[in-house]
C-alpha cells in the first residue's frame, strides 16, 4: 500500500461508505443502525476504515474482549480488491489487537469464499472449526479460523 492510502479510526462520519462497501461486498449485510451502534455504543469494538484521496475504501471492525479479540467483518470496495489493501489493513488490526493484550484473533469465514481464506493462512490463521448453517442468506457453513497473537 502506498502512502496515498491511509489506516484510521472510523469515525461516525465514514458510516454511509462503509456501508455502502458493506452492500457491495455482502449478500446478508449489516445495517447502518448496526453500524452506528457499534462505533457509539459497544464497549467492545474498534472500527478500523482505509481511506484513500478524502475517501473510504476499505474497513475492519474488531471486538476486543480481555485477551480475546474477532474480526466482525473487514472488506475493501471492489475497484480496490487485488492490491493487497486487505492485507494491510488486516495486518494493522492483529497489530493494534496485539498492543490491546489479545494474545488470540478469530473470525468466521463462508467455506466457498477461498481468496479470504488465502489471506488468512497468508498471515498465519488456521481452521478451529465449523459453524454449520452460520449464514443466514443461504445457510452456508463459516469456518472459524484463529490465530495467535505471540
Amino acid at each position: 500500500m502506498d502512502e496515498r492510502f491511509t489506516i484510521r479510526a472510523m469515525k461516525k462520519e465514514d458510516i454511509e461508505e462503509v456501508y455502502e462497501i458493506e452492500k457491495m461486498s455482502f449478500t446478508a449485510p449489516w445495517s447502518k443502525e448496526s453500524l452506528y451502534y457499534e462505533l457509539e455504543q459497544n464497549l467492545f469494538a474498534k472500527y478500523l476504515v482505509v481511506e484513500y484521496e478524502g475517501s473510504v475504501i476499505g474497513y475492519c471492525g474488531l471486538w476486543v474482549i480481555m485477551d480475546d479479540a474477532q474480526i466482525t467483518n473487514i472488506a475493501v470496495h471492489p475497484d480496490f480488491r487485488g492490491r493487497k489493501i486487505g492485507e494491510a489493513l488486516l495486518r494493522f488490526s492483529m497489530q493494534l489487537c496485539k498492543e490491546m493484550s489479545a494474545k488470540r484473533l478469530s473470525l468466521e469465514v463462508r467455506v466457498s469464499n477461498h481468496i479470504a481464506q488465502s489471506l488468512y493462512r497468508k498471515l498465519g490463521f488456521e481452521t478451529g472449526g465449523i459453524r454449520k448453517n452460520y449464514y443466514t442468506d443461504n445457510y452456508e457453513d463459516a469456518k472459524v479460523m484463529w490465530v495467535n497473537l505471540g
